[in-house]
């Protein structure tokens, strides 16, 4: 997060009200949240994602649109567009050009802005690019860094994932008033996975909060576990980006 705070403090400024509103006026789709809510099976963020910090390159060439359009071909619900540089190779024009060829299709899938989001100025990147959601990283923020960017999502009618890792950090999380919580189940210290996080944390959520798995679900078994823990929905990137039958994999999560 400090990397991410330097990065942008050349650029970063106050962002209005007035500004953020024109975004919430606008006639789209159904939202990233709504797009998620199904009772009857496992709905999937499909994400976009070239590399990370835990186990390197993932497929470093890949042209996000045309990911993009695999997932949505696939059946994805909604997808996540990576904007990172640093650590996943990822850019804030991967997510206009993904939300720009989208508008053509007759699918278009609600995107999330996946990044460190430290200032209320990537909300308004975020919703300039065409973004539907933003993730709020509750470990790496104090509360004080959350509210403005929480204040500004919900003033460009974005929804919001907060993520969070362990009890604690879900407790911070619910201070928020959140409506969408996903549990990673990568140690961001140790980048250990283990899916015992979301099996203990997502039970103690409240009925109205969508749930989302995080991290490590990599067959249908993962899936499976997740699905009994109280997840609605997963947010899928490796697994995905390397399955030699993504249209498989992708329905077989979609079926569970």
């Amino acid at each position: 997060m400090n990397a991410k705070r330097k990065e942008i403090a050349p650029y970063a400024r106050p962002v209005s009200d007035s500004e953020l509103a024109v975004f919430a006026q606008r006639t789209l789709p159904p939202g990233f949240r709504a797009s998620l809510l199904n009772p009857q099976r496992l709905t999937i963020i499909a994400e976009v994602k070239r590399a990370s910090p835990s186990v390197g390159d993932i497929a470093q060439s890949i042209n996000a649109v045309e990911q993009a359009r695999r997932y949505a071909d696939a059946g994805a619900d909604c997808l996540s567009v990576l904007t990172e540089s640093q650590y996943f190779k990822g850019h804030l024009q991967d997510l206009i050009s993904v939300v720009q060829d989208q508008s053509l299709r007759n699918k278009p899938l609600p995107c999330i802005r996946k990044d460190f989001m430290v200032h209320p100025y990537q909300v308004l990147e975020a919703a300039q690019a065409g973004a539907r959601c933003i993730l709020i990283i509750v470990r790496g923020l104090t509360d004080e860094e959350i509210r403005p960017i929480h204040h500004a999502a919900k003033v460009a009618g974005l929804d919001i994932l907060f993520e969070v890792h362990d009890e604690a950090e879900l407790e911070r999380a619910l201070q928020h008033n959140p409506t969408m919580i996903g549990v990673n189940n990568r140690n961001l210290s140790t980048f250990q996975i283990d899916l015992s996080f979301a099996e203990r944390v997502l039970p103690q959520m409240p009925a109205h909060i969508l749930k989302v798995a995080e991290s490590g679900i990599k067959t249908v078994e993962d899936a499976r576990r997740m699905r009994l823990a109280g997840a609605q929905a997963l947010l899928v990137g490796e697994s995905l980006m390397r399955a030699p039958d993504l249209q498989a994999l992708l329905s077989a999560f979609r079926g569970i």
